[in-house]
């Protein structure tokens, strides 16, 4: 009974370690936003931010507004501060006073837009000028927040690992290539599940289902393989493996509620190369980024498939070795009973 208990005990631990630990204290760790502006003003301005924030952010000076906009789609900067008078349009012509201006783009990470919009509202009061904020790249109307895609991320892990326990079970009476064949034709469905979620359902994204459907297969197999190959070698631990890689590291270090620079270095880390945050910022990319950086996150997601395609072919040798020993015991055996006889 009390070994039946270290199960749900582990997953409770490691819960919470990874949940608390990846987001109960958010703060932004060298958090990339410029300022927007010629001449000395903007140097000042941006070193006076720099020296105050002690090594939060990273605080560069933009020469122009078209390069600070273009560096915000490509997630190089979180946010850019346009110091008044430097935005296309903006003057004094007709008794209208130019107003600072910052310029974000949510769909990146509604948090760290919040955090930078939190930072620059006080440096503009000190201008004595209202804020005027600008979203380049917004949400889906129906994800206002944009958390949607973490939270697809969610239900398409869940129904990924959950399905390794139902085809590990079937592990005695089925071959590990027919096991295999079920966890790609699982993750097929899964996928289609996900896209359907995504579009017609929830309407999270308004494009580009096709490819949020393409990862979400890709993100599917791969824990599908993995998670099968696994339980050859981990038996009635393999639930526990599959929740410390897919759930406790994965939600994690996905960037789906913080993004890595709103994090410790540990999941900051594991957001370069974890499936979650290749699905996570490839289908960001695919659908508000004009697929910026969308093939190293595609490629992501392949490795995890490929490190899946290798964890079933390494099962498949252990068990034929398993049931070579277990021929040669049970010859073993009949040949002294033979020889008894």
């Amino acid at each position: 009974m009390l070994t039946h208990l270290v199960t749900p005990l582990l997953m409770c631990i490691g819960m919470g370690l990874a949940y608390l630990g990846a987001f109960a204290n958010p703060a932004p760790h060298h958090l990339p936003v410029a300022v927007v502006g010629q001449g000395r003003s903007a140097q000042l301005l941006a070193q006076s931010i720099n020296d105050k924030a002690g090594g939060d952010l990273e605080v560069r000076t933009i020469a122009d507004r078209a390069t600070a906009i273009e560096q915000l789609r490509h997630q190089d900067i979180f946010g850019a501060y346009v110091l008044p008078g430097q935005a296309t349009g903006q003057g004094t012509t007709g008794g209208t006073k130019a107003v600072p201006e910052l310029v974000v783009a949510t769909a990146g990470s509604d948090t760290s837009a919040s955090v930078v919009q939190k930072i620059f509202t006080p440096v503009a009061a000190q201008q004595g000028a209202p804020l005027k904020v600008t979203d380049v790249a917004p949400t889906a109307e129906d994800d206002p927040t944009g958390q949607g895609i973490f939270f697809l991320l969610v239900a398409i892990s869940i129904g990924s690992y959950a399905s390794v326990a139902v085809i590990g079970g079937a592990g005695a009476v089925l071959p590990i290539r027919l096991r295999g064949m079920l966890a790609i034709g699982t993750s097929f469905v899964v996928g289609v599940i996900g896209a359907l979620f995504a579009g017609p359902v929830f309407h999270l994204v308004d494009h580009g289902l096709w490819g949020l459907w393409g990862m979400a297969w890709l993100y599917s197999a791969g824990i599908l393989l993995i998670g099968t190959g696994l339980h050859t070698f981990l038996k009635r631990w393999t639930t526990l493996g599959v929740m410390a890689l897919f759930v406790m590291l994965n939600f994690t270090s996905s960037g789906g509620i913080f993004r890595p620079e709103m994090q410790n270095g540990f999941f900051a880390a594991l957001h370069a190369f974890w499936n979650g945050a290749g699905f996570v910022e490839g289908t960001r990319s695919h659908v508000y980024f004009d697929g910026y950086g969308l093939a190293g996150h595609v490629w992501t997601l392949v490795l995890w498939l490929v490190v899946g395609v290798l964890t079933v072919g390494a099962a498949a040798l252990a068990e034929k070795r398993r049931r070579a020993a277990e021929a040669a015991v049970a010859a073993g055996a009949a040949a002294v009973a033979a020889a008894a006889v």
